[in-house]
């Protein structure tokens, strides 16, 4: 699996592929519904898979000031497109000469002249080019144009609904990693460097890894069943508090895993925590033995969660 940088042509071994294109953040039900469509033609055709993403988000791009909303890293999602069966990712840069862009020049320029797409796939609901003027029956239409085979496809339902990104963050921050994860076909995950803190955890015998939230959504803040992701590949269960820390000041956003069994030093190292179950609110304690309990409480109910 390579990343490919939008911006420049394709190396020529991916010239020629079919192309899945979207946002696909969050790669859930819908979008796995697109990238695989796009796989399966071009394994029939014995083409180049490829899966075109955009960063940031033009959701960011225009409004800078929106709220975080991100459910996927863009190294995410690349792990995600290559367990699909994709053979290289590219990543449109989203900036002002990209969102100027027709819905012609973009598909003349972008994927015909640098990626070389023998034909795309995209959602029925995907917008591009200047002012969202293109959408899957434009693109179509340009596909012709431009001697390339455009594909949409409908969106998937669960539960009598559209899976939507839109939908899984709503069910995140309602504390439903159930509904979330049945959207996703996997535990919403967060991943990040483990930080240096106050280091207050070891002093209580409950050591946690520090990870910042960045751009990712906050989901329901309190305290969560998760299944951490090691460096070295190993997985172990815990529990977590995601939000402000009500009981320390100052308050600091940070997602807070508790993991049973040694880590080893994870500080600098990037870790992935996946949500499991939210258990409860956040809470301010009286002192440290109140704490010390309630955390002991919550280890027994995340190891009875998930086992």
């Amino acid at each position: 699996m390579e990343r490919l940088d939008g911006g420049s042509a394709v190396p020529a071994r991916f010239s020629g592929g079919i192309v899945a294109l979207g946002n696909f953040d969050g790669f859930h039900l819908g979008h796995q519904a697109v990238v695989g469509r796009a796989i399966a033609r071009a394994r029939a055709e014995g083409r180049p898979a490829l899966v075109a993403t955009f960063d940031p988000h033009p959701v960011r791009f225009f409004k800078p000031d929106a709220p975080p909303f991100r459910l996927t890293t863009l190294d995410q999602r690349e792990r995600l497109f290559a367990a699909a069966g994709a053979d290289a990712m590219v990543v449109f840069h989203f900036d002002g000469a990209l969102a100027g862009l027709s819905a012609e020049a973009f598909v003349a320029e972008r994927l015909v002249a640098l990626l070389g797409a023998a034909g795309v796939v995209t959602g029925e609901d995907f917008t591009f080019g200047r002012g969202r003027s293109g959408n899957a029956a434009v693109l179509a239409e340009l596909a012709v144009r431009h001697g390339i085979v455009a594909e949409a496809v409908a969106p998937v339902a669960l539960d009598g609904e559209p899976v939507s990104s839109s939908r899984i963050r709503e069910a995140l921050q309602a504390g439903d990693c159930a509904t979330a994860a049945r959207l996703l076909t996997r535990p919403f995950a967060i991943e990040g460097a483990v930080q240096h803190g106050d280091k207050l955890g070891r002093t209580i015998g409950f050591p946690t890894a520090n990870i910042d939230l960045d751009r990712y959504l906050r989901p329901r803040y309190g305290v969560y069943a998760v299944r951490g992701r090691m460096p070295d590949g190993r997985v172990l269960g815990g529990a977590a508090n995601l939000g402000i820390r009500p009981s320390f000041d100052p308050p600091k956003e940070l997602l807070e895993p508790y993991f049973f069994g040694d880590p080893g030093d994870l500080y600098g190292r990037v870790i992935e925590v996946e949500l499991h179950r939210w258990l409860r609110p956040e809470m301010k304690f009286d002192g440290l033995d109140a704490l010390k309990a309630q955390i002991q409480h919550d280890c027994d109910e995340a190891r009875t969660v998930l086992g």
